[in-house]
C-alpha cells in the first residue's frame, strides 16, 4: 500500500512517498512561511513520476508543530469560555489561575463553576446544576465566545455531568464549538482542565490548518483520506485532529523516534533528532516513544495527557557560532540556513559550517570552506559531542550503555563515539525520518480507569476493551490491534483500595 508522509517543522518540510516500507521518492525542502504551500511543493515532488500519472495513493500522513507553536507565540487562539463542574468541592484554585499573563489574555474568557461532579469511586458529589448550566449557556450565547472547555471532577471515570452540560450548551448555543476533559484528559483536575481550555482555543486555527492541507491535497489530485500524527507516535483522522489538536503537540519528535525505529530495525534505544534548530532526544521502548508520567509544560502550562518524554535543547544544523567570546547558540538562522550561511555565502557561521568545514557533509560552496577557522570548528565539535553527551545521559534510565539512533537533517553532527553510549547508528535516509515515521504510523487507543472493588483481571480486561474500542473507533483495523503497555496500580492511600488501570493499544489502518 502507497502512502505519504509529511512532517512540517520549523526549518524544513520533508516529505516521502512509500511503498510498503520501501522509499519511492523522498524531499526535504525549507518551510514556507505560510505552511501550506510548502506542503503542496513537497506533495508535488514526491507525486512526480515520469510518465505523467499519479501513484494509487492509499493516505496522506501529516505531522506539524503548528498547533505547538501557536501557543508557544500566542496566535491564532481563540477566546474560550470555561466551565468547571465540582461544587462545592473544586473551588479553591479558580481556572487558568497559574497561566502566563499574557497566554491569560488570548485565551480567558468567562468562567463558570457549577455544582456536580463525582467521587473516584463513582458517588456524586451533588446533584448536577442544570439549571445553572442553562443560565451560563445563555451567557457564553450572549458574549459571542465560540469555543468552550467542560471539565468536571473525575469526569474520566464518569462523564455523564460533562455530557450533560455539552448537550445543554448544544441546544442553546449550536454553534460554539466544545471540548469535554473526559474525552482529553487522566487523572488530574487542574492539568486536565489546562489541556482541555488549550484544545478549545485551537479549535479555530485546527479547522484552518486542516482545510488548507486537505486544498494542498487536492490540487495535487489525490483522493486518499487525511492522517494527522499524534503524540504518542500514531495516526487520527483530519477530523479527530480539528477536534483534539493539543494531541498533534509533539508529534515532529514522535515522528521521527518511529521513523528512527522503522529505518534501523531496533525498538530500544536513544533517539537524537538533529534538525535546524533543535536537537529532541527520545527513548524508544518497544518500538513507540516512551511516555511521560508526569506532567508537561506547553507554553508556560501545566498539562497531564499523552505525550512523549522529549528533551529538546538548542542545537542543530543552523545554530550560530560565535569566535570573541566562543558560543554556540542558542539562536539559530533557522530556515534560512542556505541563505545564511558560511558556504551558502552568507555572513552567519553555523553548525553547518562546522560540519562542512571538518569534512562531516559535503554541502555548498567547497571553496568557501577554508575561510572557515579550523580551530573554532573543532571546538564547536566538542561543545557538540560534550552537549549530547549530557543529553543522551538525561534520557537514560540506568547506567548501562545504550545505542543511539542519530535522524534529521542535522544526524551529521552527532559524533560517532559519546560515553555511555554502546553505538551511534546513523541511518539512510536520516534526514526524512520525521516523514518516513509519519508515513509508517499505526492507530491507538488508551483507556484510564479507577476501579473499586473489582479484582485485578477484571479491572484490566474491561479496560483494555475500552482501549480496543477506542482504538477501532479511530481507525484500526480490529484483527491487527496489539496491547503496547498495561500499567496498573493500588491506590492505597484512598479506603477501600481503589486499582488505576491503564491499557493502551495499537493496530495497522483499516483498509
Amino acid at each position: 500500500m502507497k502512502r505519504i508522509g509529511i512532517d512540517v517543522g520549523g526549518t524544513n518540510t520533508d516529505a516521502v512517498l512509500l511503498d510498503g516500507s520501501r522509499i519511492l521518492r523522498a524531499i526535504k525542502s525549507p518551510t514556507t512561511a505560510d505552511v501550506t504551500s510548502g506542503v503542496r511543493a513537497a506533495l508535488a515532488h514526491v507525486l512526480a513520476d515520469p510518465d505523467g500519472t499519479t501513484p494509487d495513493v492509499r493516505a496522506v500522513m501529516i505531522g506539524t508543530t503548528h498547533f505547538t507553536n501557536a501557543v508557544i507565540e500566542r496566535r491564532g487562539l481563540s477566546k474560550v469560555a470555561v466551565i468547571r463542574i465540582g461544587l462545592p468541592a473544586a473551588s479553591s484554585i479558580e481556572p487558568m489561575a497559574d497561566w502566563p499573563q499574557d497566554l491569560h489574555r488570548a485565551v480567558a474568557g468567562p468562567v463558570f463553576l457549577l455544582q456536580g461532579g463525582h467521587e473516584f469511586d463513582g458517588r456524586p458529589i451533588v446533584a448536577f446544576d442544570r439549571d445553572g448550566m442553562r443560565r451560563a449557556a445563555e451567557a457564553i450565547r450572549d458574549s459571542g465566545i465560540t469555543a468552550a472547555a467542560i471539565t468536571a471532577v473525575f469526569s474520566p471515570l464518569i462523564a455523564d455531568c460533562e455530557r450533560e452540560a455539552a448537550a445543554i450548551l448544544a441546544e442553546v448555543a449550536p454553534d460554539v464549538s466544545v471540548t469535554l476533559s473526559s474525552d482529553l484528559g487522566r487523572i488530574g483536575l487542574i492539568e486536565r482542565e489546562n489541556a482541555t481550555i488549550l484544545n478549545s482555543a485551537l479549535h479555530g486555527l485546527a479547522r484552518r490548518t486542516v482545510a488548507a492541507f486537505r486544498q494542498a491535497i487536492t490540487e495535487t489530485g489525490l483522493t486518499g483520506p487525511l492522517y494527522l500524527t499524534q503524540n504518542d507516535g500514531t495516526v487520527m483522522r483530519a477530523e479527530e485532529a480539528e477536534r483534539f489538536p493539543v494531541l498533534c503537540f509533539a508529534s515532529g519528535p514522535t515522528n521521527s523516534m518511529r521513523g528512527a525505529h522503522l529505518l534501523s530495525g531496533l525498538s530500544d534505544a536513544v533517539v537524537l533528532d538533529v534538525g535546524g534548530t533543535t536537537t529532541d532526544a527520545g527513548m524508544l521502548q518497544a518500538g513507540f516513544p516512551r511516555q511521560a508520567n508526569t506532567q508537561v509544560d506547553i507554553g508556560g502550562v501545566r498539562t497531564f495527557f499523552r505525550m512523549p518524554d522529549v528533551v529538546a535543547i538548542a542545537l542543530g544544523g543552523g545554530t550560530v557560532v560565535r569566535e570573541a567570546p566562543f558560543t554556540v547558540g542558542p539562536d539559530s538562522v533557522g530556515f534560512r540556513l542556505l541563505e545564511k550561511a558560511r558556504i551558502a555565502g552568507g555572513d552567519t557561521l553555523t553548525l553547518t559550517d562546522v560540519g562542512v568545514r571538518l569534512g562531516l557533509l559535503e554541502v555548498g560552496d567547497a571553496e568557501r570552506r577554508n575561510d572557515i577557522p579550523l580551530d573554532l570548528s573543532e571546538a564547536a565539535h566538542i561543545w557538540i559531542a560534550r552537549r549530547l553527551a549530557e543529553l543522551v545521559d538525561r534520557m537514560k534510565t540506568s547506567g548501562a550503555d545504550l545505542p543511539v539512533i542519530a535522524v534529521g537533517g542535522g544526524a551529521f553532527l552527532v559524533p560517532d563515539h559519546l560515553p555511555g553510549v554502546s553505538q551511534v547508528i546513523k541511518v539512510e535516509n536520516a534526514g526524512v525520518a520525521n516523514a518516513v515515521g509519519a508515513a509508517m504510523s499505526q492507530v491507538s487507543g488508551e483507556s484510564d480507569r479507577i476501579f473499586y472493588g473489582v479484582p485485578r483481571d477484571e479491572a484490566i480486561a474491561e479496560t483494555l476493551r475500552a482501549a480496543r474500542a477506542q482504538a477501532v473507533a479511530a481507525g484500526a483495523a480490529p484483527d491487527t490491534l496489539a496491547v503496547l503497555d498495561v500499567d496498573d496500580t493500588p491506590m492505597s492511600y484512598i479506603p477501600g483500595d481503589p486499582l488505576r488501570v491503564r491499557v493502551r493499544v495499537i493496530g495497522d489502518l483499516a483498509g
